[in-house]
């Protein structure tokens, strides 16, 4: 058995279900409905895929070594953040208003709000500056001495993702099962409002702040 292989397993599950913004943008799609919801678990994991790409590749190593570059990724993903933060507040603020008339659909857009869940999803994760200082501190810790580091690597880089199928679909399934109840108007913009301030935070500190390395 690869104990280091398990203490990896651990340790990135840990860090994928760790809430941010990939875990909010999930629940807010997925009060939408499930294909949204499900659409963008699977975007959040393509980012993470282009992450470790990255690292397999050793290109995130450039990334984190030049400012400018670093900075620039940092101020896209914090822009997109803000963005789907305030888009958030504004549909809250928005479902209140309407709150007495129907607004129940989306009718036959279903397959082009899951296509923007999936876009959404992918881009909240793939602008996520903090991935590549992440998977460059963490995946050489568990490449044994001796091992080319390659093939481990990679391995290690399938076990983060196939950890991300795992956990972010589940996160939506779980909001569209309990959906009855989130989705009562009054619970839908208290979550719709809460993720989009949150979002909208977070944007705000990438956006504003000193470089995350």
């Amino acid at each position: 058995m690869d104990g280091q292989l398990i203490a990896f397993t651990g340790v990135a599950a840990g860090m994928v279900a760790l809430p941010g913004a990939d875990f909010t943008v999930v629940v807010r799609n997925a009060l939408a409905s499930r294909a949204a919801g499900v659409a963008t678990a699977l975007g959040v994991a393509g980012g993470l895929l282009i992450h470790t790409a990255l690292a397999v590749a050793g290109l995130a190593a450039l990334l984190v070594t030049m400012p400018v570059l670093f900075r620039t990724v940092q101020l896209l993903g914090g822009a997109y953040v803000l963005y789907l933060g305030i888009s958030g507040v504004y549909a809250a603020r928005r479902r209140a208003k309407d709150a007495g008339a129907d607004t129940g659909a989306d009718g036959g857009s279903t397959a082009t709000g899951a296509r923007r869940a999936l876009r959404q999803g992918f881009l909240t994760n793939a602008l996520n500056p903090k991935a590549p200082v992440l998977f460059l501190s963490l995946l050489p810790q568990f490449v044994p001495d001796g091992q080319p580091p390659l093939p481990r690597t990679l391995l290690l880089a399938t076990v983060v993702v196939l950890l991300a199928l795992i956990w972010f679909p589940a996160v939506a399934l779980l909001v569209d099962r309990l959906g009855r109840w989130l989705r009562r108007p009054r619970t839908a913009r208290a979550i719709e409002g809460g993720s989009g301030a949150a979002l909208t935070a977070l944007g705000l500190v990438l956006v504003t702040g000193p470089l995350l390395h």
